[in-house]
């Protein structure tokens, strides 16, 4: 365990990976490409709610061939392959139907969202139950931490390129643009990760002789395990953010003005909140402190919205996005490592995907700040999202590490 070598794959991954997906980021350029070809705010948070979310579908039938298998990387490179065609088909999309023909655009880029999210949830299990297997349990926060920090710095990088792209081209090519170069960079991480050297298991599971069989064990681990239970409660409230977070780049929209350089800067703040946390959350999660971790994180997160109820300008909304960046870093960090401390090792993937199934509901509250946001106001809705946020706080305080 603890190969220097998969370390350095592991951050390279991260790396790529933050510079490809931070150019449709959820919380600024998602939302204006969508608003850009006439989507609603409805349609704003089902599409952020998709890219982050459709991956809870199949996560649960993942773990169900996942127990068995004693190598998860033949089939991991086989959804990175999947995720990179998804990501290289929106920008494709948009550059031949662009405003010309809108909703065919907006369709064309919901499918896409879907898929790439959708592989994701094979991605998930997948993933997790290598890293629990090439790095041990304080090493993992380590290594966790250097790779979300160098994942900001691809996230600045990021910020960056979009800014340029969006400053030199004009919508929609301008759009296209960003998800064609950034599934190519996306592709070194998918690349860099797939030379993982992933050990054999020998603690497998036999799977089930049904799904629906493993469906019954499943939640009967769930019932049987109240700690399993206040883990997933909080970090489904921990969500809350999501209520708000896609529209608060609107909300900017009507306050100030919004260019390709201000809209760039939201982006590099947002990564420069992640890197820099990272110092901090590698230093508790490193100490065994992943429960303290999260309170912090979620206590950002309740500032960061209840600054955006009353923003007014460019430097608070950059103090926004850099807690928010700090907060989903660490939210992160310690929701994957108490999951993997708790689990039994023949039963992690299961584990795994009953946590990350029930808490990726939370990634669909962006529909309902939508529909929140569509009849009522953004009072409204920042007030709901914290009030979520202080439930998420509350059931912290009963984590153990």
């Amino acid at each position: 365990m603890d190969k220097f070598s998969n370390h350095i794959k592991n951050i390279l991954h991260g790396f790529f990976l933050a510079i490809g997906t931070t150019i449709a980021e959820p919380s600024t350029i998602l939302p204006l490409i969508v608003n850009y070809f006439g989507g609603s705010s409805m349609l704003v948070g089902f599409f952020a709610a998709l890219l982050r979310g459709g991956a809870i579908i199949v996560q649960l039938f993942a773990a169900f061939h996942a127990q068995s298998y004693q190598l998860m990387m033949p089939y991991l490179r086989r959804i990175f392959f999947i995720r990179f065609l998804s990501w290289f088909f929106i920008g494709i999309a948009i550059i031949l139907f662009g405003e010309n023909y809108p909703n065919v655009t907006l369709a064309s880029i919901g499918f896409g969202l879907f898929m790439f999210s959708f592989s994701a949830g094979f991605a998930a299990i997948y993933f997790r139950e290598i890293m629990a297997k090439i790095f041990s349990h304080k090493f993992r926060g380590k290594t966790m931490a250097y790779r979300q920090f160098f994942s900001a710095v691809g996230g600045l990088l990021s910020g960056a390129l979009a800014a340029w792209i969006l400053e030199s081209f004009e919508p929609p090519y301008s759009y296209g643009y960003l998800f064609i170069i950034s599934s190519f960079i996306m592709g070194f991480g998918y690349l860099s990760f797939s030379l993982v050297d992933e050990p054999v298991k020998e603690e497998v599971s036999k799977k089930e002789s049904s799904f629906k069989k493993f469906l019954h064990n499943s939640f009967a681990l769930l019932k049987a395990d109240k700690a399993l239970q206040t883990q997933i409660t909080t970090f489904l409230f921990a969500y809350g953010y999501l209520i708000a977070l896609p529209f608060i780049i609107l909300d900017a929209q009507q306050k100030i003005e919004l260019d390709g350089i201000a809209i760039g800067s939201l982006i590099t703040t947002q990564m420069v909140g992640a890197m820099l946390s990272n110092f901090l959350w590698g230093k508790l999660s490193g100490s065994g402190y992943n429960t303290l971790t999260a309170k912090v994180a979620i206590s950002m997160q309740i500032t960061a919205i209840l600054l955006a109820s009353n923003a007014s300008s460019l430097f608070e909304y950059m103090i926004i996005f850099f807690l928010v960046g700090a907060s989903i870093d660490g939210n992160r960090i310690a929701s994957s490592n108490l999951i993997l401390k708790l689990a039994p090792a023949d039963k992690r993937p299961v584990y795994i995907a009953l946590q990350m199934n029930i808490v990726s509901l939370g990634m669909f509250f962006s529909i309902a700040g939508g529909v929140i946001l569509h009849f009522l106001n953004y009072t409204v809705l920042y007030s709901t999202a914290v009030v979520a946020l202080l439930f998420a706080l509350y059931f912290s305080f009963k984590l153990k590490d």
